[in-house]
């Protein structure tokens, strides 16, 4: 079988690029996310790899738990089916509601204008914000924001299927390859975390040299919009 596992070898690791790159929702909401909360680089790409692990190892398990049980790949996939619209509705739901909570935390963080009164009869105006005195908060200190944002993302991402990985698996485990099924597994997780990790990388790298100090305050209704955007797409649009 020397010839078929090298095939599916290299099947396994061009579609799991392709399957990735195509698939926005597998990278964009850790941008959007990273740069809205002020994740270092590190963090974005640490919770990124998390997530990724998450997302294939559901799919691995259950397509082991079905060739287990003799399911067949039709079966298979509409169990897949199930858990992607789960996992479109979590996201879109995610995205709705973080997009709603950055336009209310904008407008608390509207720059206005404070009155000062001196003892000695003068008086004069400043403008402040409230969000450049408190953005460091996002990338420190143990709020509930900092916490459940990372794990929101994991728990939608568990959910979240990897089609073509089923009908991969099918062929070693209908030969009795274990060391082919472990491999092929390998090689779609390896390549598609990779690619995860590869575009965030860039993106972030790329954020660094656009100018955004005027809609700064905006960056979290961005992200939510964006999450919010990547889950239609998936439930409607089917990519």
């Amino acid at each position: 079988m020397g010839s078929e596992l090298g095939v599916l070898a290299a099947t396994a690791a061009t579609i799991g690029f392709v399957h990735t790159l195509t698939g926005p929702d597998h990278y964009l909401p850790f941008i959007v996310i990273g740069k809205a909360r002020n994740w270092s680089l590190r963090r974005t790409l640490s919770i990124t790899a998390l997530c990724g692990v998450g997302h294939v190892l559901g799919s691995v398990a259950l397509g082991l738990v079905g060739i287990g049980l003799g399911l067949a790949v039709g079966e298979l996939n509409i169990i897949e089916g199930m858990r992607g619209d789960i996992a479109a509705w979590l996201l879109i739901s995610f995205g709705l509601i973080y997009a709603v909570w950055g336009l209310r935390k904008a407008q608390r963080d509207r720059p206005h204008e404070h009155a000062h009164q001196h003892s000695d009869g003068t008086a004069h105006t400043h403008h402040h914000s409230h969000h450049h005195e408190h953005s460091h908060v996002h990338d420190g200190g143990s709020g509930p924001g900092r916490s459940l944002t990372p794990w929101a993302l994991f728990v939608i991402f568990v959910l979240g299927p990897c089609e073509p990985l089923i009908p991969i698996l099918m062929y070693p485990a209908a030969t009795s390859s274990y060391a082919g099924l472990f491999l092929v597994a390998t090689i779609f997780a390896v390549v598609t975390i990779a690619t995860m990790l590869l575009m965030v990388y860039l993106a972030q790298r790329g954020i660094r040299l656009i100018p955004l100090q005027r809609i700064e305050r905006y960056t979290h209704v961005i992200a939510g919009t964006a999450i919010l955007g990547s889950g239609l797409a998936i439930r409607f649009l089917g990519l």
